[in-house]
């Protein structure tokens, strides 16, 4: 019996080195220094295992949409990059994408523990592969507020007080944070988490656990940035055409200072930095009264595979070289965050890959607390009840009150969508 047990094992590890050579394609969002590693990433893996890998790859915005259409139609790639609340969008029932647990001969899965494995399985089926755990962070351009005679803040008050010092000491476009878009809705929604001690969504319930009036207090601190110069108004931001902080020249030469971003998008905001110009983490700023921290943490991107593909045992074989095998690991780096896998962790952190900051990030997204984020925080839907509405309130259409109404309407109907 275990002469054939081991015989069945010789026969089936044979099978998945020797798969037929195949034409795969993948697709991802990202800035320029994740699309340039994970094309010398596909290109060494694709070599290693015999296959050609044609890379499709987008900014953050409309790519949901775009992947969405494409899984529709059934033409997605056979390897996709998945923001991980889109799981529950499009494998409810664990359908939807493959099932990699029946590549566990191919992909070596004991590199993720039982919380990680669970955080990318839908209905039992395990859709995608946690790539790292990711938390919004605040960082801090530490040479340019050095210029302006002032420590990091610590707190909300800190750094409202640092607006007029900075329009002061440094001049009228200096701002020691910005704040539009996506970016001021989840700056509004930190600070009502805290204040509250609730999320927005109650993850259990599927409910808005703020009332109106707590809403209307979170909505208000971003009239507080702006009086006090601490952000760039909404209106200016859009005159200079909305470009991502990272295309932004005031980012780069150091005049905005500070900003609210994944940990994983670390090399994303530091490389278009120039000489002289260097970031730090700090931990959540506080407020008086607080209830929680805050952090707003979850599962990051995973890798998933087509449930449509005729080419899935090849797939699987290119992603267990992105994220455990040696070629793959050393071209990803820390290009989506300090990896989820336990080989591609220690092996960055032997070759001393992983940078210092880092892990200081890292560090203070897992230790942080805060409460369990609702995966509907990430859809369309609900995002544009919060953008579309903050920004009628920046641009004075609406007062607070009218804003936290719609955002309270608009939300509620998305949610009726899952209940």
């Amino acid at each position: 019996m275990k002469l054939r047990t081991l015989s069945l094992a010789l026969c089936t590890t044979a099978i998945a080195s020797t798969a037929m050579a195949e034409d795969l394609r993948m697709s991802w969002w990202g800035g320029d220094s994740r699309h340039a590693a994970t094309q010398a990433a596909l290109e060494v893996c694709g070599a290693k295992h015999g296959h050609t890998i044609n890379p499709e790859f987008t900014g953050w915005s409309g790519h949901f949409e775009k992947l969405t259409t494409q899984i529709a139609g059934g033409t997605e790639a056979d390897l996709m990059q998945v923001n991980w609340p889109w799981l529950s969008f499009y494998s409810a029932d664990g359908t939807g994408l493959a099932d990699l647990n029946q590549f566990a001969q191919i992909i070596d899965l004991s590199n993720w523990d039982d919380a990680q494995i669970v955080a990318g399985s839908m209905n039992g089926a395990l859709n995608g592969l946690p790539i790292s755990t990711t938390g919004r962070l605040f960082v801090f351009n530490t040479t340019t507020w050095a210029k302006a005679g002032l420590d990091l803040p610590k707190t909300w008050d800190d750094l409202i007080a640092a607006g007029p010092v900075f329009r002061e000491k440094l001049g009228e476009g200096y701002y020691p944070f910005e704040a539009a878009g996506l970016d001021a809705a989840l700056i509004v929604t930190l600070y009502g988490t805290q204040a509250t001690g609730k999320p927005l969504i109650d993850p259990a319930t599927n409910e808005l656990t703020w009332t109106k009036e707590e809403l209307v207090n979170a909505i208000s601190l971003y009239k507080t940035l702006v009086d006090n110069h601490v952000i760039e108004g909404w209106q200016d931001r859009a005159a200079d055409g909305n470009v991502p902080l990272h295309e932004n020249p005031e980012w780069s030469q150091g005049m905005i200072a500070g900003t609210y971003q994944w940990d994983s998008t670390y090399f994303k905001i530091s490389d278009p930095l120039e000489d002289g110009q260097e970031l730090a983490y700090v931990d959540l700023l506080t407020q008086d009264g607080q209830k929680t921290p805050g952090i707003y943490r979850k599962a990051s991107m995973v890798f998933s595979i087509s449930a449509n593909s005729e080419k899935q045992e090849a797939a699987a074989q290119i992603l267990n070289c992105l994220l455990n095998e040696p070629e793959g690991v050393s071209a990803l780096g820390t290009t989506r965050g300090v990896p989820a896998s336990r080989t591609a962790r220690e092996q960055l952190s032997e070759a001393d890959a992983i940078q210092p900051i880092q892990v200081e990030a890292q560090k203070k997204v897992i230790d942080a607390e805060g409460p369990a984020i609702h995966p509907m925080m990430e859809f369309p839907s609900v995002r544009a009840a919060l953008q579309d509405n903050l920004e009628l309130f920046a641009y004075g259409e609406v007062d607070a009150t009218e804003a936290a109404d719609e955002m309270i309407l608009a939300i509620n109907e998305a949610l009726e969508h899952i209940k």
